[in-house]
């Protein structure tokens, strides 16, 4: 199990919602990053705790990335200081964690969030201060009062308890360590030559996966040959799958793509796509892509998606 602490407004309503996620172990309301032990009459005084919740999750069920982006669900990221009715540094919106391996996990996630809203994001991010349990009556609060109403409206916890990972990486099996020509693509916004990539002339069945953190990208079966140098495809998996923002550089107009869940640049996507098929190409560097063959999706892990499912 591993664990992370999430702040944003009332913890009630907060630690309803999470607990309801898929993957989620356990949680426990309490106030974090504040000077030293306090109580709840001290944190509504402004002692400069925020109201956060402890949650425990299984990462085999549902990956980091999930957990933050059903949580950014819930509240206003771009609200300083104030979720719903209430205002003040102890509703503050922030995401904590106590092992500096999921630094990286959630400022690629915050970055990708910041890409989703011309605003700013006004969620605080960084290592775990300190953590004291709030009063057993704050704990679960709204199970046992459920007449009682928060800042999350009732639909947005009906939607947390129908939510699944849209993807998930294989027990045992972490994501290679990329190499310096996936590194540029992916972090630094690089492209690589044309008719170069190994998945430019490449249509065997499966999927292409985002190469550092396994996020299903593209099918096969919207793969096709554009002549253009790099693998093309007339549509996402899925919708959610990708981020798209105005890309300014090289003196033209383009539409950047990047992955949702690591943030990884992808390529561009153009509208001179085949026009039976939609009308776009989704231009995309073979760098930025692992491919999984379609006999190995349920052993790598991906036997959710609907590629891998038994034809007929």
């Amino acid at each position: 199990m591993r664990e992370i602490y999430l702040a944003g407004g009332c913890f009630w309503g907060v630690q309803r919602y999470l607990s309801l996620l898929s993957g989620v172990v356990s949680t426990r309301a309490g106030y974090a990053n504040g000077p030293g032990p306090t109580s709840y009459e001290q944190v509504c005084a402004d002692s400069g705790h925020v109201e956060a919740v402890q949650v425990v999750y299984d990462p085999q069920a549902a990956p980091l990335g999930f957990i933050l982006d059903q949580f950014y669900r819930a509240i206003d990221p771009t609200s300083l200081n104030r979720q719903g009715p209430d205002s003040g540094i102890q509703y503050r919106s922030g995401v904590y964690y106590s092992d500096p391996a999921d630094q990286t996990v959630v400022e690629l996630s915050l970055s990708a969030l910041g890409r989703r809203h011309t605003a700013p994001i006004a969620i605080e991010s960084g290592p775990l201060l300190n953590f004291f349990p709030a009063e057993d009556y704050h704990q679960d609060y709204l199970d046992h009062h459920p007449e009682q109403h928060c800042h999350i409206p009732q639909q947005t916890f009906t939607r947390a308890a129908q939510a699944r990972p849209s993807w998930r990486t294989a027990p045992g099996r972490p994501q290679a360590r990329l190499t310096p020509l996936q590194d540029a693509v992916v972090r630094e916004g690089a492209t690589e030559p044309p008719f170069s990539g190994e998945y430019d002339d490449h249509f065997e069945p499966g999927i292409y996966v985002d190469v550092a953190t396994g996020q299903p990208l593209f099918a096969s079966t919207d793969k096709y040959d554009s002549g253009c140098g790099w693998p093309a495809f007339t549509r996402p998996i899925s919708q959610d799958a990708l981020v798209e923002s105005e890309d300014l550089s090289q003196g033209r107009r383009r539409t950047e793509i990047r992955s949702s869940q690591g943030d990884s640049h992808l390529g561009h996507v153009f509208p001179d796509g085949p026009a039976e098929r939609g009308g776009l190409r989704y231009c995309v560097n073979s760098a930025a892509l692992r491919f999984v063959p379609a006999a190995e999706l349920a052993a790598a892990g991906y036997d959710d998606l609907p590629e891998a499912q038994p034809a007929g």
